[in-house]
């Protein structure tokens, strides 16, 4: 049993990083749960399309609106107290929204508070959260960390996860929730393990929290392979959400499927996530992280085009597969290198600027997306993000290798 822990977790990265990923993939389980479960419970309360859209806009708003006082919170405070806080405030809440659903007094606006309370909190916990693995673990094991976090990311929350809820809520509105309640405790218990290195904190009297969102956006501004980084994750999440908020009625009209076959599309797309954490060592060994980037920017373009141009199901399929070990191989390899070059005292405001970068982005995409399918077609998105895609790729690709090739260099200290 050792043998096959040190396998998935090498000794080295340490027993701290153990007990975060192990929390990491209990809460990523329940989230997995609640991803399916959470429309049904909507659904099942509503049948007013602005309620059930609002249901979306509360998933998609609270990092944007708390996302820059996150990360100042997590740079200035105790980050394994906040993620503790952050979680049990998430287990409340969900305890309330079962004792509502037992009692039969939950409406839609209950569900809905709910769902924006948890969006909250989540906030704050996935921003700590992501300034804890490069506090714990070598930098040249942070590949090695970040993708082992991806994998249950996958497995659990994309993968095993949003079937467990379906079939949970069927048996009972209540049960999904109940059990989001146990895994999340689960995690609670599990990261509170977690023993952090002792780190010299700001001067609490004299910061502000406009001085110190200053200070993060100064920083990745001046630095120009975290500019670099987050400007081209902003601007692939323009493209991207385009071409992915209109998935639903592409997968309807242009491929012919129903609910069952657009729900295989994702699988297929998680599934090609767990061949990109099979080959992600091997890769990387291989390959240098300037390489993995300029390919993976260019699958993407190429997705977008393949999908705009087929209507083959089966071959949409197969561009799924490979855009999910993309989409893997990229997020891993762009938290590893952001993790690399940013100074620990300011991890938590430069991954709420990266966050803020792939909200915003997706949410101006999703406009644009919606505008163009309504006036040129259901396809016309997926041409906006590969035209989009592919003037970006050669804008930045001299870039893409300064980006792997900065991070080995000396962090650019703080400012004052």
């Amino acid at each position: 049993m050792r043998r096959l822990v040190d396998s998935v977790v090498p000794a080295r990265l340490g027993a701290g990083y153990r007990w975060l990923l192990a929390s990491s993939w209990s809460s990523n389980l329940g989230d997995g749960v609640a991803l399916a479960a959470g429309p049904l419970l909507v659904t099942s309360l509503t049948d007013d399309p602005f309620l059930i859209s609002l249901a979306a806009l509360l998933r998609w708003a609270p990092p944007l609106v708390f996302g820059l006082y996150a990360g100042v919170l997590s740079d200035r405070h105790d980050r394994r107290l906040i993620m503790i806080v952050a979680n049990l405030a998430r287990v409340l809440v969900l305890a309330g929204l079962v004792a509502t659903m037992l009692t039969g007094t939950l409406t839609a606006i209950g569900a809905l508070a709910a769902i924006g309370l948890l969006t909250v909190a989540e906030v704050f916990a996935d921003n700590t959260a992501g300034t804890l693995t490069p506090m714990l673990v070598h930098r040249d094991d942070l590949a090695v960390a970040n993708a082992r976090l991806q994998t249950g990311f996958i497995t659990l929350n994309q993968l095993i996860g949003p079937p467990i809820g379906a079939a949970l809520f069927a048996a009972g509105t209540a049960w999904p929730f109940a059990t989001e309640v146990v895994l999340v405790a689960a995690a609670v218990v599990l990261v509170s393990r977690v023993r952090l290195p002792v780190r010299e904190r700001p001067a609490q009297q004299e910061r502000s929290l406009r001085r110190d969102v200053a200070e993060g956006f100064r920083w990745t501004v001046n630095h120009a392979a975290v500019r670099t980084l987050v400007l081209t994750i902003l601007i692939f999440n323009v493209t991207f959400g385009a071409a992915w908020s209109v998935l639903v009625l592409y997968a309807q009209e242009q491929l012919g499927l129903g609910a069952v076959g657009f729900g295989l599309l994702t699988t297929v797309s998680a599934v090609g996530g767990l061949l990109g954490t099979a080959l992600y060592g091997a890769i990387t060994r291989r390959v240098s992280l300037g390489n993995v980037m300029r390919v993976g920017l260019i699958i993407e373009t190429l997705t977008h085009l393949g999908l705009a141009v087929t209507n083959s199901p089966v071959v949409a399929s197969a561009i799924f597969f490979v855009f999910g070990a993309h989409a893997f191989v990229w997020g891993t390899t762009s938290v590893t290198v952001r993790q690399r070059a940013v100074p620990e005292q300011l991890q938590g405001r430069v991954n709420s600027l990266n966050t803020i970068c792939v909200f915003g982005g997706l949410v101006v995409g999703s406009v644009i997306g919606g505008v163009l399918a309504t006036h040129y077609g259901v396809t016309a998105p997926f041409w906006f993000a590969f035209a989009g895609s592919a003037a970006f790729v050669v804008l930045l690709w001299r870039e893409m290798t300064r980006i792997a090739h900065e991070d080995e260099q000396e962090p650019v200290p703080a400012a004052a």
